[in-house]
């Protein structure tokens, strides 16, 4: 299964796994007399559509290279990465507005049974997140990273509902806001998480210093090539789930052009058979002194 099939699959698990948290929760938070867990299933209602958006960004950038576009669609991934950050951030605001509104507003006790909804939810989502991140570094896919801190945020602000309905349900009357203070919590970790998401993907496009392991990896490999005698320097650009290469290599100052341009397209190619994520080389032929 190629990286990009791997990629889709896994965001139409998020799409799925969203959708049934947000009912849930929604159900649970209406009928249990909790605004925390409501708050949780906006934020859940949120991912559904931001998973939507990481699964329309996924399959633009699989589309092949044109001459419009000769490096590929997959800049698109890093764009798709803030507009799921703007959700993120619109969730925050309107459930810390809410929350707000709430505290001031006498209320009924949440119900038991939320705790044992919200158990549940927060051993899935954690699920959810290792599951998803562990595919986005298979990929190395900025936008299904972010998609997979969605399940982690989903997790924390879940654990934040269960300690403020715990302590409303423990304290009893008078401490019905716990669970309201609960969830203006959660909306402050959720833009925090929301920086988190935004700064890699800014760096992808700003095209940052960001790959020192792949940069050593491409010299070790590059010297395996015969008549290849070192490398200098190496640029790199991410964009979608491939690397784009800019690299220097010394060879003997004495061969042919010839032999040097063939020298290139080997060099190339072993680097493109032994390093698969890796998209447009370009080799750039210097003398040894």
């Amino acid at each position: 299964m190629s990286h990009q099939e791997t990629a889709v699959r896994t965001t139409w698990f998020s799409i799925a796994g969203n959708t049934a948290m947000a009912l849930i929760k929604g159900a649970g938070g209406y009928f249990g007399n909790s605004y925390a867990l409501v708050a949780d299933a906006i934020e859940s209602t949120t991912d559904i559509f931001a998973s939507i958006l990481v699964l329309l960004g996924l399959k633009y950038a699989a589309r092949p290279a044109d001459e419009n576009h000769p490096y590929g669609h997959g800049r698109i991934e890093p764009l798709i990465t803030f507009l799921v950050v703007g959700f993120l951030i619109s969730s925050a605001f309107y459930i810390a507005h809410e929350s707000v509104a709430n505290i001031g507003t006498p209320h009924e006790l949440p119900k038991p049974y939320t705790l044992w909804i919200l158990g549940g939810i927060i051993l899935w989502k954690e699920i959810s997140y290792q599951l998803v991140i562990r595919k986005s570094r298979e990929t190395n896919s900025s936008s299904l990273k972010a998609d997979a801190w969605h399940h982690r945020s989903d997790a924390i602000t879940s654990i934040a509902a269960f300690i403020g309905i715990s302590i409303a349900l423990i304290m009893g009357k008078g401490y019905e806001s716990a669970d309201d203070w609960a969830a203006l919590f959660a909306s402050g970790f959720i833009l925090w998480n929301s920086y988190k998401i935004f700064r890699p993907a800014l760096g992808e496009i700003m095209d940052e210093h960001l790959n020192d392991d792949l940069i050593k990896e491409i010299r070790i490999h590059a010297i395996e090539v015969n008549g290849i005698l070192g490398t200098e320097k190496c640029f790199i650009r991410k964009a979608g789930m491939q690397y784009h290469v800019e690299l220097h290599a010394m060879v003997n100052g004495k061969i042919s052009v010839n032999e040097g341009h063939t020298l290139a397209h080997q060099l190339k190619d072993h680097l493109r058979n032994t390093i698969p994520q890796l998209g447009h080389v370009l080799i750039h032929i210097e003398p040894s002194h």
